[in-house]
């Protein structure tokens, strides 16, 4: 059984071992430092004699298995390891500072519960099962900051099960088998969590701590984005340079910012919804012509409601019709649709629109496509109008 220096000493990241086993790049030791990644949080990398490991990870009986590729390993040989330690405090720092503001967060909204965890160098963030509000957000930081600041102990545990105090724990019990040792992670007074990941040993080792960005996880809930330690600290400076540009930008204080964009974003909403409803009510009135015995449909409207254009293209496809429609703004939507054989928009609309410096494509009945050029709104037309003309003369 391999001994697990990590379990005691998160902070050994050199050390000496004896190879036990080598099946190509995959080497088992008697001992390592090396953390095989597990509660969210990535394994880690480093060398052992000088060989590169880069991914160490459980196999299926349990054991830790070091992939190093292109190594010369001999079972029996005593061997210098090294863990990527920068790499690894990075990975500590995460770990410990997703416990802080998890707990710091559910201060704030009691019912909040962890779908998911990822700690690695490139992206640390924690999924939570439904949104909170920036201003939770706000105090939960300030809280978790304070935290860092009061410089709290960071301490590991054992607990069994039957122990009264694991209800104070937060803990998927269910998901830790019988034989396996519960591991709790304390941080001061404030959290106690079962973890089996690798912790630094007190808060203010964290520096700081910001929530960076919140994104839709789907179903999963909504992943809060954070940062710690020095990248926190760059991240910090880089969203208020940001903030202070938009508040620039926007022409109003500070603390008037979120209410300020708020109204912009509603006044954007209305007036999107107003120019749909005037597209609606130009794509009603839209008058038609008879080219060969058929309805033809052929005009433009402003803006790219495509939903618009496309519900009047099929209801004039409907009636066994033609529709030619440009949507316009800074460049031409291009729409055909057809209710009649004749007419192939899949052959013709690239016919049309290639020569345009424009591309096009889609079915035989529906096609659609762009133009770069605005200016070439009535151009486009009149050789849609040219095209399906042609198509229901022969």
């Amino acid at each position: 059984m391999t001994d697990e220096i990590f379990r005691r000493d998160g902070y050994g990241f050199e050390f000496e071992a004896n190879v036990e086993s080598v099946d190509g790049e995959l080497v088992m030791l008697d001992s390592t430092a090396f953390y095989p990644g597990g509660g969210g949080q990535v394994c880690d990398t480093g060398s052992i004699r000088g060989c590169a490991v880069t991914e160490v990870f459980r196999n299926e009986k349990g054991d830790i298995v070091h992939r190093v590729p292109g190594n010369d390993l001999k079972v029996g040989e005593r061997v210098w390891c090294s863990v990527d330690w920068d790499r690894r405090y990075d990975l500590m720092q995460g770990h410990t500072g997703e416990h802080l503001l998890f707990c710091s967060l559910r201060r704030q909204c009691p019912d909040l519960t962890i779908t998911k965890i990822y700690i690695s160098p490139e992206s640390k963030y924690v999924i939570v099962n439904h949104d909170l509000t920036w201003d939770q957000i706000r105090a939960a930081t300030a809280f978790a900051n304070q935290a860092i600041v009061d410089n709290l102990p960071v301490t590991r545990s054992i607990m069994d099960r039957d122990d009264p105090d694991l209800e104070k724990v937060r803990i998927k019990l269910e998901r830790i088998p019988e034989d396996e040792e519960i591991t709790v992670v304390a941080i001061g007074d404030i959290d106690l969590s079962a973890c089996s990941g690798i912790h630094v040993m007190e808060t203010s080792e964290l520096e700081m701590l910001i929530v960076d960005r919140k994104v839709s996880a789907g179903a999963d809930g909504v992943a809060i984005h954070f940062k710690v330690g020095q990248p926190a600290k760059d991240a910090a400076l880089a969203l208020a340079t940001t903030a202070l540009e938009i508040v620039d930008g926007i022409g109003c204080k500070a603390e008037d910012a979120p209410r300020s964009v708020a109204n912009t974003r509603a006044d954007d909403e209305l007036k999107t919804r107003l120019l749909k409803q005037a597209t609606r009510r130009l794509a009603a009135s839209m008058p038609s012509e008879t080219i060969a015995g058929r309805e033809v449909v052929c005009g433009s409207l402003p803006g790219t409601d495509r939903a618009t254009l496309t519900e009047l293209a099929e209801s004039v496809k409907a009636r066994g019709g033609v529709a030619l429609i440009v949507g316009v703004t800074d460049t031409l939507s291009v729409i055909m649709a057809s209710g009649d054989p004749a007419v192939d928009c899949r052959k013709l609309l690239p016919e049309v629109l290639n020569p345009l410096g424009g591309r096009g494509g889609g079915k035989p009945d529906f096609a659609q496509g762009g133009v770069q050029d605005p200016s070439m709104e009535e151009t486009v037309l009149d050789a849609m109008r040219g095209a399906v003309e042609r198509a229901l003369s022969q």
